[in-house]
């Protein structure tokens, strides 16, 4: 029977398709996009956001977080009542605006980021995080057609306007791009936790791994979204009580 080589013929062509494949270091545009996706989402990005808790650190000495159950309660509430409503909303706006390099609607998304900060330290963290990733975008991507649409926002890009249209620029789709961004933003709060409450971090994997689980709920609920809103009033008051607190190792 010819059955055997056959077969033999086939697992030896199969093999070397895969090593062709595999040796001729090519990367799709998939794969980059997913490669810069992670590069956006990445704690090391250097934007400085691992030195902002946004209002963590303030529900800490207020009692209100302080062991890992409560801490998951707080930062799941921050993912669907301030990421998933407002954060995420103006990033896939300001993605769509990178896409068409529409500068009046990127202008419109920033007057209302900045606008509804609460608090003068949650504005410094949308301004200073949108300029530090600015500066990146003009270092790694100085080619992207939004950044000069980006360079006019006064008196600063926002934080999630910025990473919006740095997503846009890398050629990623916008619910990946949302994904990515959120996943950024909880493991930044989750090490925020792991230092404030204090936990260990076994249980700040847990942690995380709850608010992944929350993460794609958190994504479609800002592209359903018809427009942003900002309205988390708890939050809103522990982040102004940490302007005053007197002793903190966060800027919010």
């Amino acid at each position: 029977m010819c059955t055997a080589p056959a077969a033999a013929m086939t697992i030896r062509t199969t093999t070397a398709t895969i090593t062709a494949t595999t040796t001729t270091g090519m990367t799709t545009s998939t794969d980059g996009a997913l490669l810069h996706l992670l590069w956006l989402a990445s704690p090391a990005l250097p934007v400085g956001g691992f030195s902002y808790s946004e209002g963590l650190e303030a529900a800490v000495d207020a009692g209100l977080v302080h062991d890992e159950a409560s801490a998951g309660d707080w930062l799941l509430n921050q993912l669907e009542l301030v990421q998933a409503r407002a954060e995420l909303p103006v990033a896939a706006a300001a993605h769509a605006a990178a896409l068409a390099l529409d500068g009046e609607k990127l202008a419109r998304l920033n007057a209302w980021l900045l606008q509804t900060r609460e608090t003068s330290e949650s504005l410094q963290q949308a301004q200073q995080m949108g300029r530090s990733l600015l500066v990146w975008m003009r270092g790694l991507v100085p080619d992207a057609a939004v950044l000069p649409l980006l360079q006019r926002l006064r008196p600063a890009p926002g934080w999630s306007v910025v990473m919006g249209c740095a997503a846009a620029a890398r050629g990623a789709a916008v619910q990946p791009a949302l994904t990515a961004i959120a996943f950024g933003w909880a493991e930044n709060l989750v090490q925020a936790a792991v230092r404030c409450v204090p936990l260990g971090q076994t249980a700040g994997q847990r942690l995380l791994a709850r608010l992944v689980q929350a993460i794609p709920a958190a994504v479609e609920a800002a592209l359903a979204a018809p427009e942003p809103m900002a309205f988390a009033p708890l939050l809103g008051i522990h982040g102004a009580r940490h302007e005053t607190q007197y002793s903190r190792l966060f800027r919010s």
